[in-house]
């Protein structure tokens, strides 16, 4: 699959992180903030149709629309683009799973990479619902992706706190990453 990330100036945040920490409502928050678009979550919805349990080829479509979508709205964005999850997201998604991760995510990670991404940490009390499925492993998947992260040296930043200080710790975030476009 081929990027069409041509309008380099739309600077592209991801966020990654554990199940329930608050990655949608940021992604929402800060699209908002910034009146520009955001993508979500492809596979929270297609999982939760689903009328078996899901499979690896389940993961590569989701993956796949994931990234269809994302390149979609980057022709909408305005100065930023945040993303409710992505393809590092997807590698450790299977690997945990199937104990494998297909080739072509991995090699897809370091095309696709992301200008900035927020890491949530698992600090708000989870909130179960129909295709959650690791309540008590936040704090193992939180360091798989931090893992990840440092492994790539990719730029990253941990998002902690609750209610309106997580969203400014984001703000100050992307402050910090110096991504802001000049006035």
């Amino acid at each position: 699959m081929k990027s069409i990330f041509k309008n380099k100036k739309i600077k592209r945040i991801a966020l990654i992180g554990p199940e329930s920490t608050g990655k949608t409502t940021l992604c929402e928050q800060l699209s908002n903030h910034f009146k520009t678009v955001w993508v979500p979550e492809y596979s929270r919805d297609y999982v939760s149709k689903l009328n078996r349990t899901y499979t690896l080829q389940d993961i590569e479509l989701c993956t796949k629309k994931q990234m269809e979508k994302e390149d979609e709205l980057m022709q909408k964005a305005n100065q930023f683009i945040f993303a409710d999850t992505e393809l590092i997201v997807a590698k450790i998604w299977c690997e945990d799973v199937f104990n494998s991760c297909p080739a072509w995510i991995e090699n897809e990670i370091g095309k696709r990479k992301f200008d900035l991404y927020l890491l949530t940490y698992p600090d708000l009390q989870f909130e179960a619902d129909p295709v959650r499925e690791n309540p008590h492993r936040r704090k193992y998947f939180f360091d798989l992706y931090k893992s990840e992260l440092e492994k790539r040296n990719f730029d990253f930043e941990i998002i902690r706190g609750k209610g309106s200080s997580r969203f400014q710790n984001s703000l100050e975030a992307i402050n910090r990453a110096k991504l802001s476009m000049p006035a």
